[in-house]
């Protein structure tokens, strides 16, 4: 089955059903999938530097605000 055809079952299954918890559980799980695109349409590279940026923030490996802020001040002059 071709995904038009898929699209097309679904679109029919979808008008026959009067159960409204199920069109909210699909409604649901399209939205979902929709939020998600963002993060797939990353290039490859910038995905890992997020997740190794997330890592290194698990582990603690931060550096506070007010620290980044002093540094920028004292580098520039401001």
């Amino acid at each position: 089955m071709n995904l038009q055809a898929k699209k097309l079952e679904l679109v029919q299954l979808i008008l026959n059903t009067d159960r409204l918890s199920l069109l909210d559980k699909v409604s649901s799980l399209l939205s979902q999938e929709k939020e998600a695109d963002w993060w797939d349409e990353l290039p490859l590279s910038v995905q890992q530097s997020i997740d190794e940026s997330i890592e290194q923030s698990d582990r603690g490996e931060t550096i506070p605000h007010e620290e980044v802020m002093k540094e920028v001040k004292l580098k520039y002059g401001l």
